[in-house]
């Protein structure tokens, strides 16, 4: 069945259209012969934004269900296989259930040019529409005025999280004009959570929001977060709420779960006790950000004391939030030298990523990503970092450079594999 499953989403790839273009005339056309399932769903709750939108999603969906709610979810990409994109009430689709639905979807658009996302999006909501649950979390591809999720006409509440720079071949190439792309989700007498922005971002949001007439919920305005000790503390207008923190690594996830409560916050249609907080934040996993590999054939080439991290963040914004932890890791007792593996996608910026990383890192090895055609080359991304001063060597894979580092590193050490959660999926699959 996996099989098979690959062999519908290849043909489903062919059907790209030649002109690329980020429209909605497509997946409209498609869902209107599907009968519309977007007009069919549980309250939805759409997530835009440049980075941490899985890391809300993560929390939300963890709190919601620990106070007993069915949950449908969207994300993407997967790390691994498709099945990650799609959960119906708390369980990943199953590949019969998804053989079914694409060549489902694939009969009906009849061979007509539609990309990989908006067809598969448009399965996913077939699915959400055709399977009981309580409330859909609804992940953006990119962007979000154009993209394929942004069919529902009433959603239940908006979120947006940070923006940064990322897909500016399609969504502009400034922090205003992505925003604005990103604040194309928000709709008339829906509530929009609000994480921190930039100064330029916060702006057009706030000027989508004002045309129409949305009433935003904004971070360190209408509500705060912080860590205190081994604590994560939440204000909102009705009080104060302390918390554990959050089971996902970096410092960066004491505002994430902030966003991820204050959605929870306005989302009336099911609203969650301090206990289902509590627990929600505790289980909340999300593979491939920050992850720790404890056990598989990578780890087994490390002595006792080597750590391996491993982390799909691919912009400046996540470079910068890996350097948080990484601070971290240098106040702890047992300071460890950190070295990176890298890959990375050719429409990615290396010089930015690294630029963000070089004074954290001791060291880097480079790689081309395995399988993937739009890969950045091993010798581009160490030339890169050589350029900032960074130790760097191209390596021919993963094991290779493991190896190498072993090789010249005294002492245990932490490596963190980055880049590129395509790469991330490489080495989920790899490591069992």
């Amino acid at each position: 069945m996996i099989a098979k499953n690959d062999a519908i989403l290849a043909r489903l790839l062919h059907l790209h259209p030649k002109i690329i273009d980020l429209s909605l005339d497509r997946v409209l056309v498609l869902l209107e012969k599907l009968g519309n399932p977007q007009n069919f769903l549980p309250p939805v709750v759409h997530v835009a934004g440049t980075n941490a939108k899985g890391s809300v999603i993560a929390y939300m969906r963890a709190v919601l269900e620990a106070e007993g709610y069915g949950v449908h979810v969207h994300i993407s990409p997967h790390l691994v296989r498709f099945t990650e994109r799609i959960r119906l009430h708390g369980k990943l689709i199953s590949e019969p259930a998804l053989a079914e639905l694409l060549e489902g979807c694939e009969t009906i658009n009849a061979g007509q040019p539609i990309t990989f996302f908006e067809i598969t999006t448009c399965a996913a909501l077939v699915a959400f529409a055709s399977a009981p649950a309580d409330v859909v979390l609804l992940e953006t591809g990119l962007g979000g005025r154009l993209d394929a999720t942004n069919v529902i006409r009433q959603p239940a509440l908006c979120v947006i999280t940070p923006v940064s720079l990322d897909h500016q071949q399609f969504l502009g190439h400034s922090i205003a004009a992505i925003a604005r792309e990103k604040a194309g989700i928000l709709k008339t007498g829906v509530p929009a959570v609000i994480a921190r922005q930039v100064p330029d971002a916060m702006q057009a949001i706030a000027a989508a929001a004002q045309e129409k007439g949305v009433a935003l919920y904004r971070q360190d305005e209408d509500w705060s977060v912080h860590r205190n000790g081994d604590q994560l503390v939440y204000d909102n207008p009705r009080g104060r709420t302390v918390l554990p923190l959050p089971n996902l690594v970096g410092p960066h996830q004491i505002d994430n779960a902030g966003v991820a409560l204050a959605a929870l916050d306005r989302l009336a249609a099911c609203p969650t006790s301090p206990q289902a907080r509590r627990q929600g934040l505790g289980r909340a996993e999300w593979p491939g950000r920050m992850q720790r590999l404890r056990s598989g054939p990578l780890l087994d080439l490390l002595p006792d004391g080597w750590e391996l991290w491993l982390d799909g963040g691919h912009n400046q914004a996540a470079a910068e939030a890996i350097a948080g932890q990484a601070k971290v890791w240098q106040q702890a007792v047992d300071r460890k030298p950190l070295f990176a593996i890298m890959g990375m996608l050719n429409s990615k910026d290396p010089a930015a990523f690294l630029g963000a990383l070089k004074d954290e890192i001791a060291g880097l090895r480079a790689v081309t990503i395995p399988g993937e055609e739009n890969t950045l080359s091993a010798a581009h991304l160490a030339d890169t970092a050589q350029a900032l001063q960074i130790e760097a060597r191209a390596a021919a894979s993963v094991r290779d450079a493991l190896a190498e580092l072993l090789s010249g590193t005294s002492g245990p050490a932490r490596v963190l594999i980055c880049g590129s959660l395509y790469l991330a999926g490489s080495v989920l699959a790899e490591n069992g």
